[in-house]
């Protein structure tokens, strides 16, 4: 680390010797993969994009030009390398360095992200502000080959000719999104890096480079360099088509050709697309191998039990395959996350039934509606996250034609490190709102099992949403069958009629913690009660609890405002009945990245909040 000790931040980097940036960027990777093998985060795609950093932090002033990353898995170097090398130790952490870039973090970050394929669009509003604003700075885009692949992409490079600006898109080609990326589009990449094609802008690499300070000795490289150097400005190719310049492929590992490029990109007068061919996982063996395992990391965290258990995501597959084996017309379809949402079992033996349609959610909504109109039972599986970004395909083109379509939605609720942009906290509020959906949530393996059969047999659209992390098996079973379909089932008894706790999903975990610690305080247990269905909601045993307590709680890990809790609320007002519903869930804000316990505590979905709301709400009344 004796080069990156040294260096304080991107201005040092000025006056470096190639062979001192070689040096540089092995440390920058030994500090991301040691930060990130302990606090967990994105590993690959930040060490496949080092040298890519470093040459665009040599060749443009972060503090002026407008350097916007898409997605931000790729960004560690940056923030290191722009102020963060002290804090970066506190990647994803509580009050740490997010990881993803964030304009409240540092003047260096321009947008902020975490979902796929916005930079090319926030570029053009960028450069057009400039332009408007009579302002002299750069605007960089750099974009992934999977993130290229999306609708929103797409959009953005066909309103480039009409905004008539001048962009700079950076295309970081490492022939992966999340998993390997997919589509005839990934096909045509493929054949544009594979081209020996070099014409078209000779000229202007003559004219650049005469003004260029050693002009001269970097035009007699270029001629070196016909076989890693490629411009292809020609008739068929479709960025021209679009009116931006694609220059490429290059070395995204060799520093001086990307910043020879980048001098050259800074002096052109139009849009330009520059093609960087890197290695995901680059500088680890075991990651460039396994690029997809080693994309995201999981934090160390000591263990609490020595349960063996499988994931949510791993159990709902394994159930979806034995109901596959018996129902030919069950498919599943992903969107670049085959890996994320466990479905490589299914992959493995339903190959022909198993569509990742990479990272398209919109697309993938909408062809899993075509796919049920023709006879078809699919199983969207997502994370909750991914799933705002096709709201619209699931209200007009699912919901509004009342199809049978399965959404199996992973990461429900808080998810940890990854913080605001992949928290999963709005799918129950805005998804009790859709005519004819169902939503429902299983508090174990057990209820999982029976709710997905029960899913596809249904003629309607159904999400069943579920947590990250271990799946218990069992939760609180007297009986080993679980309760039919639309039934809130008791799980406890509570002491007398005094008050009730209302769970779902995973805070079913937590009203039981609330139980024994208000016990263990002096007051009476509780009556614990599981919704399992979200939407409809089982009036009749909810009623039964409204009108025979005088205290209810309501936990819940979607937001507050249009959440159950407030539904339950509503319903007591209108029913005047005499009983005070005490929502709990969370507050009208973006939870910051930390540990999901830290979050909780942050959000108030803890214990001892539960039992002070009880008391507080005692107070004055017969008891």
């Amino acid at each position: 680390m004796q080069i990156l000790n040294r260096v304080n931040d991107y201005r040092d980097l000025k006056d470096m010797s190639i062979g001192a940036l070689s040096l540089l960027c092995e440390d920058l990777r030994k500090e991301i993969i040691d930060v990130v093998m302990q606090n967990g985060g994105h590993l690959a795609s930040s060490l496949g994009a080092v040298e890519l950093i470093v040459a665009l932090l040599r060749q443009f002033d972060p503090l002026q030009d407008k350097i916007i990353f898409d997605v931000g898995h790729q960004a560690y170097a940056y923030k290191i390398l722009t102020g963060r090398k002290e804090q970066f130790s506190t990647l994803r952490q509580w009050g740490g360095v997010s990881g993803f870039p964030k304009r409240d973090e540092s003047p260096c970050d321009h947008f902020d992200v975490g979902h796929s394929s916005t930079s090319l669009s926030a570029a053009l509003g960028y450069a057009k502000a400039r332009d408007l604003l009579k302002e002299d700075h750069h605007v960089v885009a750099v974009i992934g080959d999977g993130a290229l692949l999306n609708g929103l992409s797409f959009e953005a490079l066909n309103y480039t000719k009409d905004a008539k600006t001048k962009v700079i898109f950076i295309l970081n080609d490492n022939k992966m999104s999340i998993s390997h990326r997919v589509g005839g589009f990934a096909s045509y990449l493929a054949k544009l890096s594979s081209s020996s094609a070099y014409n078209a802008l000779k000229t202007y690499i003559k004219e650049s480079c005469a003004s260029l300070p050693q002009g001269q000795s970097i035009e007699n490289v270029l001629s070196k360099f016909r076989d890693q150097i490629k411009f292809l400005v020609k008739p068929g190719n479709i960025f021209d088509e679009l009116d931006i310049n694609y220059w490429g492929p290059f070395d995204g590992h060799n520093i001086s050709e990307m910043e020879t490029v980048f001098q050259m990109a800074k002096k052109y007068y139009k849009p330009v697309l520059l093609h960087i061919v890197t290695t995901k996982g680059k500088g680890l063996e075991c990651a460039e191998k396994h690029p997809s395992i080693y994309h995201g990391i999981s934090a160390k965290r000591p263990s609490k039990s020595t349960s063996s258990g499988i994931s949510w995501g791993a159990a709902a597959t394994e159930e979806l395959c034995r109901l596959a084996r018996k129902n030919p017309k069950i498919v599943c379809l992903t969107a670049a996350m085959k890996d994320g949402t466990r479905l490589d079992l299914f992959a493995q033996h339903f190959p022909d039934r198993f569509y990742d349609v990479g990272i398209a959610e919109e697309h993938m909504l909408t062809m899993s509606a075509g796919m049920a109109a023709g006879g078809l039972r699919p199983v969207v599986c997502i994370y909750s996250t991914f799933l705002q970004r096709a709201m619209d395909q699931l209200v007009h083109d699912i919901a509004l034609q009342n199809l049978p379509v399965v959404l199996a939605i992973d990461r429900g609720g808080l998810v940890g490190e990854d913080g605001e942009t992949h928290h999963g906290l709005l799918d129950m509020a805005w998804g009790r709102s859709i005519p004819h959906l169902e939503i429902l949530a299983p508090r174990d393996i057990v209820d999982l099992r029976a709710m997905l059969d029960h899913c596809l047999s249904r003629s309607t659209p159904v999400l069943i949403r579920y947590p990250r992390g271990i799946a218990p098996e069992e939760i609180s079973r007297n009986n080993p069958n679980p309760l039919p379909p639309y039934r809130a089932e008791v799980i406890q008894q509570g002491d007398g009629n005094e008050w009730s706790i209302m769970g779902i999903g995973a805070t079913l975990q937590l009203a039981f913690e609330s139980s024994h610690l208000a016990v263990a305080q002096g007051e009476p247990a509780p009556t614990i009660l599981d919704l399992r269905w979200i939407k409809p909601l089982d009036w009749e045993t909810i009623d039964q609890r409204l009108q025979s307590n005088r205290i209810v709680i309501v936990l819940e890990e979607g937001y507050r405002n249009g959440g159950i809790g407030e539904t339950i609320a509503a319903r007591a007002s209108e029913k005047a009945w005499p009983v005070q519903v005490i929502p709990i869930g969370i507050p009208d804000l973006f939870v910051p990245h930390g540990t999901p316990e830290k979050q909780r505590e942050f959000c108030g979905l803890t214990p001892q909040r539960v039992v002070n709301s009880y008391r507080k709400n005692t107070k004055g009344t017969n008891r």
